[in-house]
């Protein structure tokens, strides 16, 4: 005892007495191995495991979580600036930890804010807050007058269709879409076959012939059903040429729903969205996590 006291390795309350949590250990004396600066026990995300989502530079968040771990206590808030699709932040909110995320792709933000959903029941607006997407018509307006691409990648989101081409980076999508935007993948039949609707965005001046395209694009690709969306309000032609394309009758459902829709921005913000089949998730959805309590004054950007 007296060499421990004299090393300094046991600690005192102020009348002398050892605390009951006073002797200081080393992490040289405890078992096991300490890390060290290369990290050769996380591996690359398997193809097959549930946790990839399908974004280019996703990384494990178990990796993150060491980081996290590492760096910082619970209670404390993450920054992640270029969050991509949410590793870090899911990790921060795995540890609980505040965490605030920045993207400049709106297709980033709509893939955290599902990871979010699926993983931790976590709802935009509710437990959390978007800083930076449209929220009416005129943001909307702005957000096509500064990069249409971005314009693009956000309407789809907010019906979960998965972007055709490109990454979703600044500069957009890179060489032919054929006329197809957007994919909404669903299944309707009691053998799960995969079903498309076909999505088409526009955030300029619309007319009558968009929409006699986009129903060549749904016969020569042979979709069950097709969407427009626009950020203007639809003429009556291109509302009659939309009736003249038909209905798709799913098995599953009475009733049939049209086969060819147009929705505006304005629509799809005040919650109306297209008629169609319950469809599975578009983009691969994270496996529930359990969660610690949600701490307050969680941002994404």
């Amino acid at each position: 005892m007296e060499s421990l006291l004299a090393e300094g390795r046991i600690l005192l309350q102020k009348d002398g007495r050892p605390r009951k949590d006073g002797y200081k250990a080393y992490l040289d004396e405890m078992p096991g191995k300490a890390v060290g600066d290369i990290w050769a026990d996380i591996s690359r995300i398997p193809n097959t495991s549930s946790e990839r989502l399908g974004y280019p530079t996703q990384k494990p968040q178990a990796l993150l979580e060491r980081i996290i771990s590492a760096s910082s206590n619970p209670g404390d808030i993450v920054l992640d600036p270029f969050c991509g699709c949410g590793t870090a932040i899911a990790a921060a909110q795995a540890l609980g930890r505040g965490w605030i995320g920045i993207d400049i792709t709106h297709l980033s933000i709509a893939l955290l804010k599902y990871r979010l959903e699926s993983a931790y029941s976590l709802k935009a607006g509710v437990d959390y807050q978007v800083i930076g997407e449209p929220r009416d018509v005129a943001s909307a307006q702005q957000l096509a007058s500064d990069n249409r691409y971005q314009f693009q990648f956000w309407a789809l989101s907010l019906v979960r269709a998965r972007p055709l081409g490109g990454n979703g980076g600044r500069e957009g999508k890179k060489g032919s879409d054929r006329g197809i935007d957007g994919i909404i993948f669903f299944t309707d039949d009691a053998r799960s076959h995969t079903k498309r609707m076909i999505v088409q965005v526009k955030s300029g001046h619309v007319k009558s012939g968009d929409i006699r395209d986009l129903k060549g694009v749904l016969e020569r690709e042979k979709a069950e059903m097709g969407l427009f969306i626009t950020l203007e309000k639809p003429t009556r032609e291109m509302t009659t040429e939309a009736v003249a394309a038909g209905f798709y009758q799913s098995p599953q459902y009475a009733d049939p729903f049209p086969r060819l829709q147009i929705v505006t921005i304005e629509q799809l913000l005040d919650g109306i969205g297209p008629k169609m089949p319950s469809h599975r998730p578009t983009f691969k959805e994270a496996p529930a996590a359990p969660s610690f309590s949600h701490v307050q004054d969680t941002e994404l950007l």
